[in-house]
C-alpha cells in the first residue's frame, strides 16, 4: 500500500502506461505465433519466413537512429504514439491478406518493412517516456515495473495466440495484435507527462544550446562508450547461445516440450529479476552491482547443458535470467539519469543499435562455430565472455567510478 501511495504506481500516468505496455506486448506474441504458422501454412516455407524477419529486421536497425532523433525533437511519446498507430494499421491489413486467402511475398515484405520500421521508432521513443513521467528517485522502480509489466505479457502472450491459431488460423491472432496496437495508442494519447520536463512535449526550440550537444556526449560520455562495448560484446554471446547453440542442444539432448519450459524459465526469471530490481534500494555504486550480476550469468549460461537434463538446465537458465532481469534494469536507471534529458532519444538509440545490430552478425557465427564444435562447449564459452566483459569494464574509471544519480558533464 505504501508502494502504491507514494511509488510509481501512485502515478496515474504510469499506470496508464503499464496497462499499455501489457496489452502490446501480449499483443506482440500472438503476432510472434501467427506469423510463421500464416507463412509456413503456405507454399512459402522457410525459405520466405526467413525473407520476411530479415525485412523486419533491416528496417528495424535502419530506423532506429532516426527514432532517437524524432524523440529528442518531437517528443518520446508522440513518436510512440504515431509507431503504434502505423503498426495498427499494417497488422489490420495483414489480417485482412490473411483471411482473404494465402498471402505471397510481395504482399508480406511491405508489411513486414513498415513493421520494423515502427518498432525502430518506438525503442528509443519508448526509454524517454518514463524520466517525463516520474521523478528520478523512482525512475528504477518505474523501469522494474515497466519491465515487469512487458514480461506478465511475455508470459501469457504466446499462450494466448497459440490457442488462438489451434483454434481459428492466424487472422484472430493477427487482429488481436492489431487491437493492442491501439488500444498503446490510446494510452499514449491519455499520457500527460510532467509540465516540469519541456522535452517530454517535443519542444522544437528546445536546441542544442542549453548544456552539452549530442556530439559532446557521444565524443566524450566515456560512460556511454563502455556501455555499448559491453551491450555489444553480451549481446554477441547470447543471441548466438539462445537462438542456435540452445534449441540445437534441447534438440539433441531433451525434447520440444522441455525446449518450451525452459523458454518460460527463462521469462518467469526475468520477471523475478525485474521484481527484485523494483524492490531494492538504489545502488550507489552500479558498476560492481553489474559486475557482480554478469559473474552470476556467466556461471548460471555455462552450467545449462552441464547439470543434468532438463531440471538441471531450468535451474541454471533460472540464475541466468534473474540476474539478467535485474542488471537490464540497473543499465537503463544508469543511463536515464546520466543523460541529458534533451539528448535522452538519441543516446538510448546508439544503445539500441548496439545491441540489435549484433543479432545478424551473432546468430550468424553461432550457426558456424556451433557445427564445428557442438552445442554444448558454446554455453561455457558464452558464459565466460558476458562475466570478463563486464569485469574488465570495471577497469575505465568513468565506469568503475560512476555514482547512482550521477549526469554526464563535458
Amino acid at each position: 500500500m505504501r508502494g502504491w501511495r507514494n511509488g510509481p504506481l501512485a502515478v496515474p500516468g504510469f499506470r496508464l502506461l503499464v496497462v499499455g505496455q501489457f496489452a502490446s506486448m501480449v499483443g506482440d506474441y500472438c503476432y510472434a505465433v501467427a506469423l510463421p504458422w500464416l507463412v509456413l501454412g503456405g507454399r512459402g516455407g522457410t525459405a520466405q519466413l526467413g525473407t520476411v524477419l530479415a525485412c523486419y529486421g533491416i528496417a528495424r536497425v535502419a530506423t532506429i537512429p532516426l527514432g532517437g532523433i524524432l524523440a529528442d525533437r518531437y517528443g518520446g511519446r508522440r513518436i510512440m504514439l504515431g509507431a503504434d498507430v502505423v503498426r495498427a494499421l499494417a497488422i489490420g491489413a495483414l489480417a485482412a491478406v490473411a483471411a482473404a486467402g494465402e498471402p505471397g511475398l510481395l504482399q508480406l515484405a511491405p508489411l513486414a518493412v513498415v513493421l520494423g520500421a515502427g518498432s525502430g521508432l518506438f525503442l528509443p521513443a519508448s526509454y524517454t517516456l518514463l524520466p517525463a513521467l516520474l521523478p528520478a528517485e523512482q525512475l528504477g522502480r518505474g523501469n522494474a515495473l515497466s519491465s515487469m509489466a512487458n514480461q506478465f505479457g511475455g508470459v501469457l502472450g504466446p499462450s494466448i495466440g497459440g490457442i488462438l491459431v489451434a483454434l481459428w488460423g492466424s487472422t484472430p491472432a493477427l487482429a488481436v495484435d492489431a487491437g493492442s496496437f491501439l488500444l498503446s495508442a490510446a494510452v499514449l494519447l491519455g499520457l500527460r507527462p510532467r509540465k516540469a520536463d519541456p522535452v517530454a512535449e517535443g519542444s522544437p526550440s528546445e536546441a542544442e544550446t542549453d548544456g552539452p550537444g549530442f556530439a559532446d556526449v557521444l565524443r566524450r560520455g566515456r560512460l556511454l562508450h563502455v556501455v555499448m562495448v559491453v551491450a555489444l560484446v553480451c549481446n554477441l554471446a547470447f543471441n548466438g547461445t539462445m537462438e542456435v547453440a540452445f534449441p540445437d542442444w534441447a534438440h539433441g539432448s531433451l525434447g520440444a516440450a522441455d525446449y518450451g519450459i525452459l523458454l518460460t524459465v527463462l521469462s518467469i526469471g526475468s520477471l523475478v529479476g525485474s521484481a527484485i530490481a523494483a524492490k531494492a534500494p538504489a545502488t550507489q555504486q552500479p558498476a560492481r552491482l553489474l559486475a557482480l550480476l554478469a559473474v552470476v550469468m556467466g556461471i548460471g549460461l555455462a552450467g545449462v547443458p552441464y547439470a543434468g537434463g532438463a531440471i538441471g538446465a531450468g535451474a541454471c537458465i533460472a540464475v541466468y535470467s534473474v540476474a539478467s532481469g535485474w542488471q537490464n534494469i540497473v543499465v537503463v536507471t544508469m543511463l536515464q539519469t546520466w543523460t541529458p534529458t534533451r539528448l535522452l532519444g538519441r543516446v538510448m538509440s546508439m544503445v539500441m543499435l548496439a545491441v540489435t545490430g549484433s543479432f545478424p552478425i551473432s546468430v550468424a557465427a553461432a550457426g558456424l562455430i556451433v557445427h564445428r564444435i557442438g552445442p554444448a562447449p558454446f554455453f561455457p564459452v558464452a558464459g565466460l565472455t558476458i562475466a570478463v566483459t563486464v569485469a574488465l569494464a570495471l577497469a575505465q574509471p568513468a565506469f568503475r567510478r560512476h555514482r547512482h544519480g550521477q549526469a554526464f558533464a563535458s
